[in-house]
């Protein structure tokens, strides 16, 4: 069984060798960074140098999938919005947005999104999913991603101004984030156009730890509702922070798959969504991979196969610096415990 074959039967529930090592965030990191003789922040403008990068991580520390790109301002970039690139920056630094448009009146939507994609990084993108998709014949689960609607704006408006104006403006609010549904449709389909294999929507900034489940409910739910409907490929509904209080409409809104990092209680989830659900998560990326002693690495994984995640997945995008030796303990735990069915997924 190829890697993109076990991730495949994965997503159908169908019985799998043993738990696939991917994730629907990024898995760069900086050894394959290193090897390949480029600095961090090339990876970022080169298409074959953004899918080499992840194609060399996988094969380094034996991922099943990969995802790119590995940073978020690339749509709002193609909106006009810029990207701070920091092009001579020798360490770790990812781009950003350096201007959002300050108020409402300032904002400008386009007619069609589909004009966004000769934009800006997008055709990077492009290039770079097609490296993965052509990698060593195809071999690997390729995921594509992109922020959920309520996300994305934060990214192209301050969020305290989008949160002001659900008090002051809800109508144009509420008709900015249809606009930005629509938005996150159109890059989730052209990416499924491309091949990918899955597509996680990171719906990241919208945990409880910032929205009540009430607003979570009706300025949320229904835009996802709208993303993965419109959709084919397997999906994941990715969300960060706080979930427990929003876990059930979290698995309501229609994906194939959840994902939940480190604060979720999997065990709570698992009894509320139901055995069938695929849950994926939930271990502290930062932690385990960058700070911890990599001798405590498999009782993190453990805890997250015994707590009943169907794939073991970091919270987050990994931190490229992360300690080799952790990196190698965290596969190989994945490998040994994940050798028995889970909840939703049996093996062979």
């Amino acid at each position: 069984m190829t890697p993109k074959e076990r991730v495949q039967k994965f997503f159908k529930k169908e019985p799998i060798d043993t738990m696939p090592v991917f994730s629907g965030m990024g898995t760069v990191t900086i050894q394959a960074i290193e090897k390949m003789g480029v600095r961090f922040a090339e990876i970022h403008t080169d298409a074959e140098l953004m899918g080499k990068s992840a194609m060399t991580s996988a094969e380094m520390w034996g991922f099943d999938g990969v995802v790119v790109p590995y940073d978020m301002c690339i749509p709002a970039e193609a909106m006009g919005r810029g990207a701070t690139l920091y092009a001579d920056v020798e360490g770790i630094l990812y781009p950003t947005v350096p201007t959002k448009w300050a108020t409402l009146d300032d904002v400008e939507l386009p007619d069609d999104y589909q004009s966004l994609f000769g934009e800006a990084r997008m055709p990077v993108v492009d290039g770079a999913l097609k490296y993965c998709l052509d990698y060593d014949g195809g071999k690997y689960a390729v995921g594509g991603w992109t922020l959920g609607p309520f996300t994305l704006g934060g990214q192209i408006m301050e969020l305290d101004v989008l949160l002001k104006g659900l008090a002051k403006d809800k109508k144009r609010v509420t008709a900015f984030l249809e606009s930005m549904t629509e938005y996150v449709i159109a890059m989730a389909k052209h990416y499924q156009d491309l091949g990918v294999d899955y597509i996680s929507i990171r719906e990241m900034g919208s945990g409880t730890d910032l929205l009540s489940p009430r607003m979570w409910k009706t300025l949320i739910k229904p835009n996802l509702e709208k993303v993965f409907a419109a959709l084919d490929v397997p999906t994941v509904n990715h969300i960060c922070g706080g979930t427990d209080l929003i876990i059930e409409m979290m698995g309501d809104c229609g994906a194939d798959a959840v994902s939940v990092d480190q604060k979720n209680n999997v065990v709570a989830s698992r009894e509320k969504l139901g055995p069938d659900a695929l849950i994926l998560g939930n271990f502290d990326p930062y932690k385990t991979l960058v700070t911890m002693d990599a001798a405590d690495v498999d009782a993190v994984i453990k805890g997250c196969v015994d707590a009943g995640v169907d794939a073991v997945w970091p919270g987050c995008d990994i931190w490229p610096d992360v300690k080799a030796e952790n990196m190698k303990a965290y596969v190989e735990a994945v490998h040994k415990y994940g050798d028995a069915p889970t909840s939703a997924v049996g093996r062979l």
